[in-house]
C-alpha cells in the first residue's frame, strides 16, 4: 500500500517576507486559486501584520478554496489567536500555526526567553488556538540546531496540548540527507506520541538538497512536507512531485497533487513571482508543452477570448474577463494573439488591484533636436486629470508626467523592457518597480508600443501603492 504525503505550500508565506517584489491583491488571489486546483493539502500564509488588508485578503481566500486548508500562524500573543481566526475561521479547512523556536540562540534573539519559558509559553499558545480552531500546527523553528531533548519536550507539549500537526524545521539548511533521516528517526523514537499526528519537514535549500532531505525524512515516518511553488529558499514544490510521480512506487509513496497540472501552474506561479518578471514568460522552460495552441484575431469574440482565458487555466470574473477582452481588442488590432500574448494581458490586466488611476491617452514628442515631451491624459476616480513634463527621453518624459497627476515624486528602484514575442509586430512587457515607505511596488504593462507598455507598468506600480496605502489608513 502506498503512503500519502501532504504538501503544504508556502509561496505565499515565502513572498510576503519579500521587499522586491510586492504581489497585488489579485496576483495573490490567483496564486491561491491556482494552488487549490492542484489540490496541495494546505496554502500556509504569513502572519497578519496589516490586520484590516491581510484579513481581507485572507478571507477572500477563505471563501475561494475548497481543496486545499488555509494554514496562518500567529504572532506569540493571545490577541494574535483571536485575529488571525477570525480571518479563517470561515475556510473549509481552516488551520491555526503555533511558530516558535526551539534552538538556544534562536530562543534568546528571538523570544528573549529561557528553555522553561518557552515550553510554558507554548504551551498555552497551543491549548488556546486549540479551543477556538479544530487543526493547530506545531511548527518548531530552526529543530535542526536545537538540543534534541529540548526539541523533544516541545513537541510532547504542543501534542498534549492539542497540536495535531508538527513541523520541524531546517531552517538553516545545514542537514544533508542522511542527516535529516537519522534526525527524524531519532524524534520518533524519543517522542512515541509523533506517530499519533502528522509529522512535516520544512527544508531549507542552503546546500541544494532541500528535495534529497525531504524524501529521506519521508522514508523515516515524515508524511508531510512544506514546500514552494515559486524558486524560492526551500524545497521546490514541483521537484518534490516529479521525485513521486516517476519513483513513487519504487519508494511506496503517493500524493494528492494533480500531476498533468503541475508545470503549467507551477509555471503561471513561478512567473507571477519571479523578480525579473519581464524576461520571461510562464511557457519558458518547456511549459509552453503544457499549454494548449490558441490563436486569434479582432475578429475573435469575446465568449471565444473566455475560453482561451479559461484554457489557460484562468478562473476569473465577469468583470476581470470584461477587462482583459478590452485590452485583448487593442493589441488585436495590430497582430494576431497566441498563447504567450494573451497571459501577458492577463496579467498586466485581471491580476492588478482595482485603479485609481487609469490612463485614456498619451502623446509622445521626441527628436534629436527637440527635447522629448509627454502629455497624458488619465482618469483619477473616474475624473479627468493630464499632465504635461519635458524630460531626457520619452519614456523620463512619460513618467514625470504621470508624477505631476499623482502630485508626488516615486523613486524608481528598477525599470525593464522585453518583447513577449518575435517579429516586427512583436509585444512589448515592461516592468516598473517603485520605492515607497522603505517597500518596493511592481507594475507590469503590455503593450505593441513600448512607450504605452512602459506606461501602463508604471500606473500599475502607482496603483499599488495608493490601494495598499488606502487600505492601511
Amino acid at each position: 500500500m502506498l503512503k500519502t504525503i501532504a504538501f503544504t505550500d508556502i509561496t505565499l508565506r515565502e513572498e510576503a517576507h519579500r521587499i522586491d517584489n510586492a504581489l497585488s491583491f489579485k496576483e495573490k488571489i490567483e496564486i491561491a486559486k491556482q494552488l487549490d486546483k492542484l489540490q496541495v493539502d494546505a496554502i500556509e500564509f504569513a502572519p497578519l501584520q496589516d490586520e484590516k488588508a491581510d484579513t481581507l485578503l485572507i478571507k477572500t481566500v477563505a471563501a475561494l478554496v475548497r481543496q486545499s486548508a488555509v494554514a496562518l500562524p500567529i504572532a506569540l500573543t493571545q490577541e494574535s489567536i483571536a485575529a488571525s481566526w477570525e480571518a479563517i475561521r470561515h475556510a473549509a479547512h481552516p488551520r491555526l500555526v503555533v511558530s516558535v523556536p526551539t534552538s538556544p540562540i534562536q530562543m534568546a534573539y528571538t523570544c528573549q526567553k529561557k528553555a522553561p519559558a518557552v515550553l510554558d509559553m507554548l504551551s498555552q499558545l497551543v491549548a488556546q488556538a486549540k479551543a477556538v480552531c479544530p487543526e493547530v500546527e506545531f511548527a518548531a523553528e530552526d529543530a535542526s540546531r536545537s538540543e534534541l531533548p529540548f526539541l523533544a519536550a516541545a513537541i510532547s507539549a504542543a501534542i498534549e496540548a492539542g497540536a495535531s500537526v508538527i513541523t520541524v524545521c531546517d531552517t538553516a539548511g545545514v542537514f544533508l540527507p542522511e542527516e535529516c533521516r537519522a534526525f527524524v528517526q531519532t524524534l520518533y523514537a524519543q517522542v512515541p506520541a509523533l506517530s499519533k499526528v502528522t509529522l512535516y519537514v520544512q527544508c531549507a535549500n542552503t546546500l541544494g538538497m532541500a528535495a534529497a532531505c525531504a524524501i529521506e525524512a519521508i522514508q523515516a515516518g515524515a508524511a508531510g512536507v512544506k514546500a514552494s511553488a515559486s524558486q524560492g529558499c526551500f524545497a521546490i514544490l514541483s521537484d518534490m512531485a516529479n521525485v513521486i510521480r516517476h519513483r513513487g512506487d519504487s519508494l511506496g509513496l503517493c500524493c494528492r497533487l494533480k500531476f498533468t497540472e503541475m508545470q503549467r501552474i507551477a509555471g503561471q506561479i513561478a512567473w507571477i513571482t519571479q523578480t525579473r518578471r519581464a524576461e520571461s514568460t510562464p511557457f519558458e522552460n518547456g511549459a509552453n508543452n503544457a499549454v494548449p495552441q490558441i490563436s486569434f484575431d479582432k475578429h475573435d469574440t469575446l465568449e471565444a477570448v473566455i475560453k482561451g482565458i479559461r484554457q489557460l487555466g484562468y478562473d476569473l470574473s465577469e468583470e476581470d474577463n470584461i477587462k482583459v477582452y478590452e485590452a485583448f481588442c487593442l493589441v488585436a488590432q495590430k497582430k494576431s494573439i497566441g498563447a504567450k500574448e494573451l497571459d501577458a494581458i492577463i496579467a498586466s490586466t485581471a491580476l492588478q488591484v482595482p485603479p485609481t488611476y487609469k490612463l485614456n491617452s498619451y502623446v509622445i514628442n521626441s527628436g534629436n533636436v527637440i527635447s522629448a515631451s509627454a502629455n497624458i491624459q488619465m482618469e483619477k476616480n473616474g475624473q479627468p486629470v493630464s499632465g504635461i513634463c519635458v524630460g531626457d527621453g520619452p519614456i523620463d518624459a512619460a513618467f514625470l508626467a504621470i508624477e505631476q497627476i499623482a502630485g508626488r515624486h516615486y523613486e524608481l528602484d528598477d525599470f525593464q523592457i522585453q518583447a513577449v514575442t518575435e517579429g516586427r509586430e512583436a509585444m512589448g512587457s515592461a516592468l516598473v518597480r517603485l520605492r515607497s515607505g522603505g517597500k518596493l511596488y511592481s507594475g507590469r504593462g503590455i503593450s505593441t508600443d513600448i512607450i504605452g507598455a512602459s506606461v501602463h507598468a508604471y500606473l500599475n506600480a502607482i496603483n499599488k501603492i495608493v490601494y495598499e496605502e488606502a487600505a492601511n489608513a
